[in-house]
């Protein structure tokens, strides 16, 4: 992020050590290291902070190995050339000469066979998936314990051979940078960033499995843009916001006259992806018969056109993403046991924001910074009230729910800090916790709202959330709400809306 999180947050010292992110070395007891082959190992520790590094040299060098360090990265690169072979490298990507993902490029290239353990304070997804392909064999986002290093030097020395791990770790830098959209430090996003980072290059199947607005689109966004297919398309379709007929010919294509309305031959979207990814969100909606047509796809690269004889051949990666239990739905038998096998091959878990409160403060600042109040102007500070409310609220929505309610409380509040009150219409992340749709109904009627006005504001609320979530889409947002179309659509001109609002 460009601005650091404490120009972004107006709160207190407390709150601050929520979001800086500082190397937490406490002395270990206990725990020893007892594989007697592991006294042999020699290692290179490359830190710019001589505490660390010698905090470290002190618990590896107490644990038998041999310990070589360097300050810089050059230095680190000429002890690796002249003092060579090492068996482990932890490397921090925070120097002050050369940057550390470069090192370890240099490294991966010169000395592919030594595995390296980066460490850094970064925030940065990027830089954890970047690790990752570059060849790491493990990521430590700072602070962390020693009996962390203690643990990864078991797995590394003790429970494999050095050469799997390199064979299975060790990846070329994509030639185009991920954006780094993906916010979080939590142990939980960490363990995305180097799922990502490992399956990305492959050409397996991969399944996304997460709450609504935890970010499966970002993710798939991320394994397109690191994958060898980053060149090609990457074509999106919402499975449940199309009807069984449509979505057939969305998906496969028709041929002329296949139907009442098919004027003309039309290309699906697995033919335009061709070479490249198809995202295919809220699989879990899929028709039995839907089902049957992709497994065909995934089973032999094949399907046909609505209306055609002949079999198609396509060279596609499928992503799928779900907000649903698929192994239920397939003992209900809503969801084909073959299908789920063939989509389960690489699974990411994306965590809701309620098991990783600790990322909040990171995501407050990344959305200030996105909605400034004037493009050219300071991102909002924000209050150490109102984030302690934006903390203590689970947020069934999600890291969308939260970006909803940071940009409108940056409108309410004009250029001034963000207090509780900015965010009294969004859902509840205030005091009035207890109510579903977060109104501070005392507030209300102090201010003289009358129950008409309190509810004609909810529903014209719910029906704008309903579009933005199904990106406009009148079929999709009416059965969100639980509505029929024509429900929906007497709703938008009563309130004077259009799809786009």
């Amino acid at each position: 992020m460009p601005h650091m999180v404490q120009e972004l947050l107006d709160f207190t010292p407390s709150l601050q050590d929520k979001c800086h992110s500082r190397v937490k070395m406490t002395a270990l007891r206990g725990l020893r290291l007892e594989t007697p082959g592991m006294r042999q190992h020699k290692v290179l520790i490359v830190e710019d902070d001589g505490g660390i590094r010698g905090t470290l040299r002190a618990y590896l060098e107490d644990e038998g190995l041999v310990v070589r360090e360097a300050g810089t990265g050059q230095r680190g690169l000429d002890l690796l050339q002249a003092e060579g072979p090492f068996d482990l490298v932890l490397l921090d990507i925070g120097l002050p000469d050369v940057d550390g993902l470069a090192v370890l490029e240099r490294m991966q290239s010169d000395r592919a066979d030594v595995p390296v353990i980066i460490a850094t304070a970064s925030r940065s997804s990027t830089q954890a998936i970047q690790a990752m392909q570059l060849g790491a064999f493990e990521y430590l986002t700072k602070p962390f314990e020693l009996d962390e290093v203690g643990q990864l030097l078991r797995r590394l020395f003790d429970h494999r051979p050095l050469a799997d791990a390199v064979e299975q770790m060790q990846d070329e830098l994509n030639e185009r940078e991920v954006r780094d959209r993906i916010i979080g430090t939590s142990e939980a996003m960490q363990s995305v960033f180097k799922t990502i980072g490992r399956v990305a290059r492959s050409a397996a199947t991969v399944l996304i499995i997460g709450e609504t607005g935890t970010g499966k689109e970002l993710v798939a966004d991320t394994v397109h843009q690191n994958s060898p297919r980053r060149r090609g398309p990457l074509i999106k379709v919402n499975c449940a916001a199309l009807p069984e007929t449509l979505l057939e010919s969305e998906l496969f294509g028709h041929e002329k006259g296949a139907f009442t309305s098919a004027i003309a031959q039309r290309k699906g979207v697995f033919e335009q992806a061709s070479g490249g990814s198809i995202f295919l969100d809220e699989i879990g909606e899929l028709t039995l018969s839907t089902q049957k047509k992709l497994l065909r796809v995934l089973q032999e690269g094949e399907f046909q056109r609505v209306g055609g004889s002949l079999p198609l051949h396509v060279d596609v990666r499928v992503i799928a993403a779900t907000n649903k239990d698929l192994e239920a739905e397939v003992q209900r038998g809503r969801f084909r046991e073959d299908l789920f096998y063939r989509l389960n091959v690489i699974r990411i878990d994306l965590p809701p924001l309620r098991v990783r409160k600790d990322d909040i403060p990171l995501l407050v600042a990344h959305f200030l910074d996105k909605y400034r109040a004037t493009p050219d102007g300071p991102p909002n500070k924000i209050s150490e009230d109102a984030l302690t409310a934006l903390l203590a609220y689970d947020w069934p929505g999600n890291v969308r729910e939260l970006e909803n309610t940071v940009q409108r409380a940056v409108v309410l509040s004009q250029g001034r800090p963000i207090t509780p009150e900015d965010l009294l219409w969004g859902r509840s992340v205030t005091q009035g916790v207890g109510h579903r749709l977060g109104l501070d109904y005392d507030a209300a009627v102090r201010q003289g709202a009358s129950l008409r006005e309190v509810l004609t504001e909810v529903e014209r609320g719910m029906v704008q959330a309903a579009l933005r979530r199904e990106a406009g889409d009148r079929v999709a947002a009416a059965r969100c709400l639980g509505l029929n179309l024509r429900q929906l659509s007497r709703m938008l001109r009563a309130h004077g809306l259009s799809a786009d609002d």
